[in-house]
């Protein structure tokens, strides 16, 4: 007898687009995100200055950029191509997302580094979920390294962990009185 699939819950995947494929539009989906994030932060950086902010925000800026360049190592081992019309999509969407209405039109509002904050946090916390994903994989697959998996998790979580910490000393300070 068939097993038949209960509604709303998804079957093996199978066709042209299970399996590799599927992977390799997982992996370029984070490509287009760790792309944007990496954009954000920077930018975030670079609007706050030399401030105590910007000092603390610099450190994950670079792990970002460096966990970009890791996930683009981890798809060239696993033979998965970088989808270019990914990366410009997340670059896109980085850019636009500065365009937000922010209670400002010629400054920069306080409310748009909160928002930012908020948008690396969610960023980390969909990379985590990343990590875990191929973590999750290397069990089977010895193309994927799970010590350094297990290192791009922990570093994950400290840039979720940290970035959190940041936005609520924003929000203190942004709607200090509200």
């Amino acid at each position: 007898m068939a097993e038949r699939s209960r509604p709303g819950v998804p079957g093996p995947a199978s066709g042209p687009y299970a399996g590799p494929a599927l992977l390799g539009i997982y992996l370029n989906d984070h490509l287009a995100g760790e792309t944007a994030a990496a954009e954000r932060a920077r930018y975030l950086v670079r609007s706050c200055g030399g401030s105590a902010l910007g000092t603390a925000v610099a450190p994950v800026a670079a792990e970002i950029a460096e966990d970009r360049a890791t996930l683009i190592r981890i798809m060239k081992r696993l033979g998965v191509p970088v989808r270019q019309y990914k990366v410009y999509a997340g670059r896109v969407a980085e850019r636009v997302g500065r365009l937000k209405a922010n209670g400002r039109l010629l400054h920069r509002s306080p409310l748009s580094t909160v928002l930012e904050l908020e948008a690396l946090r969610l960023g980390a916390q969909g990379k985590e979920a990343g990590w875990l994903t191929l973590r999750r994989l290397a069990d089977t697959d010895d193309r994927l390294d799970a010590r350094l998996l297990d290192g791009l998790l922990e570093r994950a979580r400290h840039q979720r962990d940290t970035l959190e910490e940041l936005r609520l000393q924003q929000v203190g300070t942004v709607f200090r009185g509200a």
